[in-house]
C-alpha cells in the first residue's frame, strides 16, 4: 500500500468516525424549554453577553430537569410573562453544578447550567400558536405551565424549528 493509499484510508477512517460520532450524539441528545423572564434577562442580552447559567431554579422538577442536561443538548428559550413565545435555541455547555449565587450552596437543592446562544429563530412561535396546534397538544408547557425548565421530544423540536423558518 502506497503512502497516498494509507492517507487516503486514514482520511475515510476519520471521516467514519466523525460521522457515526455526530450520528450517536444527535441520538442521545436531549431538548429541553427554558423560561426566562425578558424583564429580568432577555434573549438581547443573552446574545450580547454570549453565556449565562441558568440559575433561580427551586422547583424540584424543575430541578431534576436541569440535573439531566447534557453538553451540547438542545433547549428552547422561552420568553415567560411578556411576550409568552419562543425565541430562541440555546446550547449547553456545561452540565449541572451547585448554584453559585444560592445563600447556601447544596448540590442537591440548587443547581445551575451554563448555556449560550445556538440560534435566533426567524419567527418566534408564542404561546397561543402552540395550542392551537394539534401537532403540539401533549407539550409539558401547555400542562405544567409554571415549570421552568422542561422536556420536549425531538419531534416538538424539530416541528418547531421548521415553524419558526
Amino acid at each position: 500500500m502506497s503512502l497516498s493509499e494509507k492517507n487516503n484510508w486514514k482520511n475515510s477512517f476519520n471521516q467514519y468516525l466523525w460521522y457515526n460520532s455526530f450520528m450517536i450524539l444527535l441520538y442521545w441528545m436531549n431538548y429541553r424549554l427554558i423560561k426566562s423572564e425578558p424583564y429580568k434577562y432577555s434573549r438581547d442580552r443573552f446574545l450580547e453577553e454570549g453565556t449565562t447559567m441558568r440559575d433561580g431554579i427551586r422547583n424540584y422538577q424543575a430541578r431534576n430537569n436541569l440535573n439531566a442536561m447534557r453538553v451540547w443538548d438542545l433547549c428552547f428559550w422561552y420568553h415567560s410573562n411578556e411576550g409568552k413565545e419562543i425565541v430562541g435555541i440555546a446550547q449547553v455547555t456545561k452540565e449541572s453544578y451547585p448554584d453559585p449565587t444560592a445563600e447556601q450552596p447544596n448540590i442537591k437543592s440548587r443547581v445551575v447550567v451554563d448555556v449560550i446562544p445556538y440560534k435566533i429563530l426567524n419567527t418566534p412561535l408564542s404561546l397561543e400558536q402552540i395550542k392551537q396546534d394539534k401537532n403540539l397538544e401533549n407539550m409539558i408547557l401547555l400542562k405544567q405551565q409554571r415549570l421552568s425548565v422542561a422536556p420536549i421530544t425531538q419531534e416538538e423540536f424539530d416541528y418547531i424549528v421548521q415553524l419558526s423558518s
